[in-house]
């Protein structure tokens, strides 16, 4: 068996960080010996080296909290990894969604904000939240309080100022109105409680197929 062009340390261990492929997420972080890189390679699931216990560990295979790997990138001095791949279910041994939930601030290391890490993430937080605040105070709650029909409607009213951006108006503009388009994208999700999560393995999924291809089985598939 040829040698992996990895460098591991003098205990034969490499670090690890596991990433949500779609969101950006951290999820975790471990170590790896070569047997456990090769065995996550072949499996297709992330695999570690536990340094209390001595030996492998296939992330969830008794809390069933697996992470599927799509990829194991390799830094530029090839000392450490990242498996990029799907998370099922909770990735910290806690309980937690991921195991960075703390931040340091100073000299002292506190329980996180309650933000999620990533910008999408926080926003879709934070749309959530307007679900139980006043209309008076809140216009995401207005929209919900007004229905899916006139969120669907005010959807259309943003897509086609965005269009005629595109068309017409300078780049700045053309921001300012894809923001406005995809915030209110994502309080229609919000309204179904679809997770963005899922638009976005939808998009992992037509990669690499056809945008006609693609069409034609959706129309299909009717």
């Amino acid at each position: 068996m040829s040698r992996l062009p990895l460098t591991f340390d003098d205990k034969g261990l490499i670090p690890v960080i596991v990433q949500d492929r779609l969101t950006g997420e951290v999820r975790m972080f471990a170590f790896a010996t070569s047997e456990a890189v090769r065995t996550t390679l072949e499996t297709g699931l992330a695999t570690f080296w536990s340094r209390s216990r001595g030996e492998l560990w296939q992330k969830g295979r008794t809390s069933g909290n697996e992470v599927q790997v799509h990829r194991v990138l390799v830094d530029c001095d090839s000392d450490c990894l990242v498996y990029s791949g799907e998370p099922h279910g909770n990735s910290c041994h806690t309980g937690a969604p991921n195991c960075f939930f703390q931040e340091l601030e100073g000299e002292t290391v506190k329980q996180a904000s309650g933000a999620p890490q990533t910008l999408l993430a926080t926003l879709e937080a934070e749309l959530e939240s307007r679900k139980t605040a006043t209309a008076s105070e809140s216009y995401t709650k207005s929209l919900y309080d007004k229905g899916l029909t006139a969120i669907g409607d005010k959807i259309s009213e943003e897509a086609r100022e965005l269009s005629q951006a595109l068309q017409t108006e300078i780049d700045h503009r053309v921001v300012s109105e894809a923001a406005d388009t995809i915030y209110h994208l994502l309080v229609g999700l919000r309204a179904r409680s679809i997770p963005f999560r899922l638009v976005l393995a939808e998009l992992a999924r037509r990669l690499g197929t056809s945008g006609h291809q693609e069409k034609a089985s959706r129309q299909h598939a009717r």
